[in-house]
């Protein structure tokens, strides 16, 4: 297993990545800031205005650290890899389940029951929670109706059908998510799921820490050895890490938006921390993006029991637990991938 090493976010404009022996050196305005050990890292992720020296690129790809690019405000554009490594066989089996309907289908199915399952236990430990009759009973309602979504899309057998249940599954959860947000309702409401970009604070919140689980995602799949671009659920376009999407369905509801309604609920985040553009985007500024990896980092440190190992494990750790098993499921090592179902 791998072990659960950090990821340094790197927001501050102009700042400069150098090498320095082993170590990361961050530098602005030629001082050095901070100096940390490459061998504690397992990732790097630049905002903005951030450059790194081609010899920290080297040694970032050398030791398998994915040093990745995003604009200032969340969006990816580049990451540094190194050569590919893991079981040639390995990959040449993801490759060949994708041109097989059935073995397609059974990954893309237990990944969509799971995201399923995972947003029926969010609406429904926030009916527990909440003594609105209205609000509990909408609550209630959508996780019955995800409910019936989960049996129907047990039974589907091809990828187009299930990905029309979850996308039934998708409206389901998010015309009550709204209901979700006890704080500030003038400034964090959801009025639907916006992107690319996104049109208010919460959509731009989620925006955020998708990208975040996205890139540790990625991250777990390429170091058991399977290719993040060549998925089941999502289909495959050029620049798009379509496995690691597909893996990200699954765990977005506990990992993502609970730390979102987190933030806003108990307002460690404030609407003053976001702007709207002339485009109708709304960006967060720099201190709420830090507000949010801060919290971001702590969540991932929290431990719950693993329902298929049934060991106790870091939530950071579950990317890389899944992709573990998705390889296990591959070699023929398991009869079926073990989705990951929150309790």
């Amino acid at each position: 297993m791998k072990p659960l090493l950090n990821t340094l976010f790197v927001t501050t404009q102009g700042a400069w990545l150098a090498q320095e022996a082993e170590t990361v050196a961050v530098r602005v305005e030629k001082e050095t800031l901070l100096r940390i050990p490459i061998h504690t890292l397992s990732g790097i992720v630049c905002f903005g205005q951030v450059s790194a020296s081609p010899f920290l690129m080297g040694m970032c790809a050398e030791r398998g650290v994915a040093l990745s690019f995003l604009t200032e405000h969340g969006r990816f554009l580049a990451k540094v890899q190194g050569p590919v490594s893991g079981n040639v066989l390995l990959r040449r089996r993801q490759y060949r389940l994708t041109d097989d309907e059935a073995g397609a289908a059974s990954v893309a199915r237990a990944v969509v029951l799971a995201k399923i399952a995972n947003c029926r236990t969010v609406l429904l430990r926030a009916a527990r929670e909440r003594n609105e009759e209205n609000c509990v009973a909408a609550l209630n309602a959508a996780a019955l109706r995800l409910k019936r979504i989960f049996e129907e899309a047990a039974k589907a057998e091809t990828v187009d059908e299930i990905r029309g249940y979850e996308g039934d599954a998708a409206r389901t959860y998010f015309e009550v998510f709204d209901h979700l947000i006890l704080a500030d309702k003038e400034q964090f409401f959801f009025r639907g799921r916006s992107r690319r970009p996104p049109l208010d604070n919460m959509n731009a919140l989620l925006s955020f820490l998708y990208t975040l689980l996205t890139h540790d995602t990625v991250g777990a799949l390429e170091a058991v050895g399977l290719d993040p671009a060549v998925g089941y659920l999502h289909r495959e376009r050029p620049g798009r890490p379509s496995l690691a999407l597909d893996l990200v369905e699954e765990l977005r509801p506990v990992l993502a938006d609970r730390l979102a309604l987190t933030l806003v609920n108990r307002q460690q985040i404030s609407a003053s921390g976001f702007d709207k553009l002339e485009s109708g985007a709304v960006v967060m500024d720099t201190d709420t993006r830090k507000q949010a990896l801060i919290a971001w980092q702590k969540r991932k440190q929290e431990e719950i029991i693993h329902p298929f190992l049934e060991e106790r494990v870091p939530l950071g750790l579950v990317p890389h637990v899944q992709a573990m098993l998705l390889s296990r499921y591959l070699r023929g090592d398991l009869d079926g991938y073990p989705c990951f179902f929150w309790k």
